[in-house]
């Protein structure tokens, strides 16, 4: 039994789940064109406009229209329509397809905190600097509102995490003293309005990070499959939070097709787990045994205590063996 059979569509994340710098993470491309469902990507990056990313998903061998493609500048722009009205003047810190998108939504760009923006909008740019985060904190600070695409503190590459959005965003929030409004994941609406898209009534949310992806799944009520080939790993999912928990933990694509009772936390691969206080102990386990199997076994256990797990203590040369492939 193949865990695709119980969906009718795949709300796929980019960024360290199907690509890694633009490049493919191996293996993920044959998993989405052999799963045959429909799919919609959905991504917190608001850097390219969502006929670019299709044009680049193309180049790695999806063949993707724009509309499968849904960007948290979208959900941004759609987030900000209640404040807004067609002419308003809006402020955007972020790349010119965010800009485009302002545009085609009916509002005047400007460039200058003096222009009196109603809306700051806030998204990725490699190019942002000090002068446009200052002219975004001045004009929040004349009573712009701050709408920010995301909130991702780090984005994955090739060479390993590099800043993100988010942590653009902090240093505008820590010249205002202002939160901002945040329209991309951990939210619900952008797995929703995905779904509504593909008129999806089954929908499976795929990720690499648990404090977006998974998160925001679940907040969709949606089911959630993890993987191990971005952000997250494997201790942060045994600490997550039961919001950030998710249904199925797979080392990567490949396993979409995989049996689901295989695919949910639980002892597997003849391992055992146990607590002892805030330590999690991990016995068993067998000369075939997988780490994917181990931290199955590890977070049904870690998940039902009320407490925090702080430490995992293997036991024996093949629980040793799992817990040090997970670093």
């Amino acid at each position: 039994m193949s865990l695709l059979t119980h969906h009718d569509a795949l709300l796929l994340d980019l960024d360290g789940t199907v690509w890694e710098g633009g490049r493919a993470i191996p293996g993920a491309v044959e998993a989405i064109t052999g799963a045959g469902l429909p799919g919609i990507y959905v991504t917190n990056n608001a850097y390219r406009a969502p006929g670019d990313v299709a044009e680049k998903l193309g180049t790695i061998g999806l063949s993707v229209g724009e509309d499968q493609v849904l960007t948290s500048a979208q959900a941004a722009i759609e987030l900000a329509s209640e404040h807004l009205t067609p002419g308003d003047p809006v402020l955007v810190v972020g790349s010119d397809s965010f800009r485009g998108l302002a545009t085609q939504a009916g509002y005047v760009v400007v460039e200058s905190a003096d222009e009196q923006p109603r809306v700051v909008f806030q998204g990725h740019n490699p190019a942002t600097g000090w002068a446009q985060l200052s002219e975004a904190a001045l004009a929040i600070r004349a009573g712009a509102i701050h709408v920010a695409s995301n909130l991702d503190t780090t984005l994955p590459s090739e060479r390993g995490l590099l800043v993100g959005n988010g942590s653009m965003v902090a240093a505008v929030v820590s010249a205002t003293g202002e939160p901002p409004v945040a329209a991309g994941k951990p939210g619900p609406a952008l797995f929703r309005s995905a779904a509504a898209r593909l008129g999806a009534s089954r929908p499976l949310v795929v990720g690499d990070r648990i404090d977006t992806d998974i998160e925001g799944g679940n907040a969709a009520g949606m089911p959630t499959f993890q993987v191990f080939t971005g952000v997250s790993g494997h201790f942060d999912v045994l600490r997550a939070p039961r919001e950030q928990r998710p249904t199925y933990l797979a080392d990567s694509l490949a396993e979409l097709n995989h049996d689901p009772r295989e695919l949910r936390p639980g002892a597997q691969g003849g391992f055992t787990a146990r607590l002892d206080s805030s330590d999690l102990l991990l016995d068993g386990g067998g000369p075939e045994a997988t780490p994917i199997q181990a931290l199955r076994t590890a977070a049904e256990v870690a998940w039902a205590s009320e407490y925090r797990v702080k430490r995992i203590r293997p036991v024996g040369e093949h629980a040793k063996t799992a817990v040090g492939a997970w670093w």
